[in-house]
């Protein structure tokens, strides 16, 4: 494990091999993912996707995930506000590819992350971004799913699957789900900052996505018009763990005329 400081905050990175001359990728992670939860039913995506892509890949944990610091009283004072993606995009994420010396990478994000990439893209330049089950707005189907994670980490069955993947799976997890149930997220939107897109786009959803309908790839058409879309059968709302071969291809493809 590598950690590495980013504004007093100890961040967990991976770095994968890959070639120089490539824009490298960096993976953004879903609201209860981190480097490990990356690797599903035996396959590490971040390392399947840089060897099809022939790029090299960071990969990291954001606070009070996997391995990074935890927040202090995350249920408290240190809960998480409405505008966490932004502040991720615009403030952690520019930082931590500094110092890293990377100047314009190739993002690729899911759910939370996805969201995180398209924020970071509305002011940054990036080479491209990849964007699985991206979150534009919040949906009542959002909502009722979370609402179900509730009970079942309330339960003890989903506390111990994600125990295995951060070192305080509290913070983890209600660091996430107290703030998409908050009554001040229902406002947020991120398509008009999806407008300020020029970078070239995939955005890729699964048909059966359980945390977002259809209408979030539909509204990302209308504000970034490049962007090339995947709608994916038989696909719930992770696509490289329910369609990881066909996923995988459209990356490579996507990616295969860039630099």
């Amino acid at each position: 494990m590598n950690l590495v400081e980013i504004a007093g905050t100890r961040l967990e990175v991976q770095s994968i091999a890959g070639s120089a001359g490539l824009a490298p990728l960096v993976f953004l992670h879903e609201g209860l993912g981190s480097v490990s939860l990356w690797t599903q039913r035996g396959r590490s995506w971040p390392q399947a996707v840089c060897q099809a892509t022939g790029r090299a890949g960071l990969v990291y944990s954001r606070r009070g995930y996997g391995q990074s610091d935890a927040v202090p009283d995350v249920r408290g004072a240190g809960r998480l506000a409405p505008d966490y993606m932004h502040r991720e995009a615009w403030e952690v994420l520019p930082a931590l590819l500094a110092s890293q010396g990377i100047a314009q990478p190739v993002l690729l994000g899911h759910s939370d992350g996805a969201s995180i990439a398209l924020l970071h893209a509305s002011r940054h330049p990036v080479s491209a971004a990849i964007v699985m089950a991206p979150h534009l707005m919040v949906e009542d189907v959002a909502i009722q799913a979370i609402a179900q994670a509730t009970a079942a980490f309330e339960s003890g069955a989903l506390r111990v699957r994600l125990a295995r993947h951060h070192a305080d799976v509290d913070c983890a997890f209600w660091q996430w789900n107290d703030v998409w149930l908050s009554p001040g997220f229902r406002s947020f939107d991120i398509r008009p900052d999806c407008r300020r897109i020029s970078a070239p786009l995939l955005a890729i959803q699964g048909l059966g996505d359980e945390y977002g309908t259809l209408a979030q790839l539909d509204e990302l058409a209308l504000a970034a018009p490049q962007a090339m879309q995947l709608r994916l059968p038989d696909c719930g709302h992770s696509p490289q763990r329910d369609q990881p071969d066909r996923t995988l291809e459209a990356i490579a493809g996507f990616l295969q005329p860039m630099r």
